[in-house]
């Protein structure tokens, strides 16, 4: 049997469900959260709930900081008490975030205590998680260090992240959309989409109603191909269970259902609701 022991490390931007990440033995360490002068810890001190209606009674977009080194350092010198030999760290988009470089300061502090990589998902929110959970498992059933760190980086360049925005009303308060044009938007129910391409969040395109931004994301889904890790991500939706009943006649695995963090929440706004998944490396034969 092995004694090879390899964790997988991540911050809370990942917004996998904490019982996905207890299953999995998988460390988050969490980002903070300012809003209106007041900070939070993510997923310690705001539930989702609390966070969106902090949001609306604010006319600013909260604003997220990337965990100090230290945090990462800890959780680092935690796992390494508990019998790891090695650490996978696996975070937020670099393009997104200074989190990446948090958690390889922090590696650098530990190396003389145990060995941490680390990868740049170039994905948030569950395109971040599908891949945690894939090299948890993949780390749990014995393999090597470098086997993880393949398999992550290989994952990073096939996973997907598309979201269906329901108000403009977060891309108003940050600026990133006008007032006149935000109303104008709003009146003809146009429903942007959005995409994760090159650890950014892009536009993807816009459809005219929800019903036909959720048929856009189904439609999007099919045309992928053979997928693995599929999820869905949801800011507060009432229809997600009904959206995730639209999916499932073209996947036939489980869908990890999680909620979207403050990390794209404060940006994306609440209502916003999306899918990760990775592209299969080659067709089943």
């Amino acid at each position: 049997m092995s004694t090879n022991r390899v964790r997988i490390v991540t911050d809370s931007a990942c917004d996998l469900p904490q019982r996905v990440a207890n299953e999995l033995g998988i460390e988050i360490v969490p980002l903070t959260i300012r809003i209106d002068g007041h900070e939070y810890v993510d997923r310690a001190d705001l539930t989702p709930a609390e966070f969106w209606a902090k949001c609306a009674a604010s006319p600013n977009l909260p604003e997220t900081a990337a965990p100090a080194p230290g945090h990462f350092e800890a959780a680092y010198r935690r796992l390494a008490a508990d019998g790891a030999t090695s650490v996978v760290a696996i975070n937020l988009s670099a393009a997104l975030s200074a989190t990446m470089q948090s958690a390889e300061l922090a590696a650098r502090g530990v190396a003389d205590t145990i060995p941490v990589t680390v990868v740049d998902s170039q994905q948030c929110t569950l395109g971040l998680g599908a891949i945690v959970m894939d090299c948890a498992r993949l780390a749990a059933g014995g393999a090597s260090h470098q086997a993880v760190v393949d398999r992550a980086r290989d994952l990073a360049t096939r996973t997907k992240v598309w979201g269906a925005l329901d108000t403009l009303e977060n891309l108003k308060k940050g600026g990133r959309i006008g007032g006149a044009k935000a109303m104008l938007a709003s009146a003809l129910a146009i429903k942007p989409i959005i995409e994760v391409r090159d650890g950014k969040v892009e536009q993807g395109g816009k459809q005219r109603t929800r019903g036909k931004a959720l048929a856009f994301l189904v439609e999007t889904l099919v045309n992928a191909g053979p997928v693995e890790n599929l999820m869905v991500i949801n800011a507060d939706c009432s229809d997600v269970d009904a959206f995730v009943e639209q999916l499932r006649p073209h996947y036939a695995g489980e869908i990890v259902v999680g909620d979207i963090g403050p990390v794209v929440g404060s940006h994306a706004g609440r209502g916003t609701i999306g899918i990760a998944y990775c592209v299969a490396s080659s067709p089943p034969t």
